[in-house]
């Protein structure tokens, strides 16, 4: 049976700091807009920062959908499932910003991910939740974790700051989203 909760109560929290991945979603206010999934996982990259409130790095690519709908109407969904042991999902539906690297709170939030910040870091974003939640997840399968990949930083890592800012200023869906809407302001200030 799915459970509600004001805050991110302690077992949720350990539930949520053993996860290898999450998933965010969000979505523009158009109804004919496309709503968007994406997994993350980078080890490291999600911070907890209060029992109503958690962070993640946001790392350049080829697409800039979940900024694109934070900055239009700031609605996101994280959502981890237990691929290991007890069956559990859990769900913060919450609002959403993108913090950027020129907002004066860039450099203490990404400060608090440690070894954890990287090559191509655009932005931090922070939810406060509206609503938490649980449910079984007795549908979810198990799967085992093998490691990390780390293509995207050994990629990213080989360039400078100038040459990733010029890679994320070729990219037409970083500017804006696939529906058109402003997504990462471009060009990135630098680091």
């Amino acid at each position: 049976m799915g459970k509600e909760y004001e805050r991110i109560e302690p077992r949720l929290w350990e539930f949520i700091e053993n996860q290898k991945v999450f998933f965010v979603a969000s979505a523009p206010l158009s109804g004919d807009g496309h709503v968007n999934l994406s997994p993350k996982g980078r080890q490291g990259t999600l911070r907890i920062l209060d029992d109503r409130t958690v962070a993640y790095l946001d790392f350049g690519g080829s697409h800039a959908e979940t900024i694109a709908h934070l900055r239009e109407n700031g609605r996101i969904t994280l959502m981890w499932c237990a691929f290991e042991g007890p069956p559990n999902i859990v769900r913060i539906h919450g609002r959403g910003e993108a913090v950027f690297r020129d907002d004066p709170r860039f450099a203490e939030l990404v400060q608090g991910f440690g070894e954890a910040d990287g090559p191509a870091l655009r932005a931090v974003v922070v939810v406060t939740a509206e609503l938490i939640s649980d449910t079984c997840g007795f549908a979810v399968p198990f799967m085992d974790y093998r490691s990390e990949r780390d293509l995207h930083a050994d990629y990213f890592g080989r360039k400078t700051d100038e040459e990733f800012r010029a890679y994320t200023d070729k990219k037409p869906y970083n500017i804006a989203s696939i529906d058109g809407l402003p997504a990462v302001p471009l060009p990135l200030p630098p680091r």
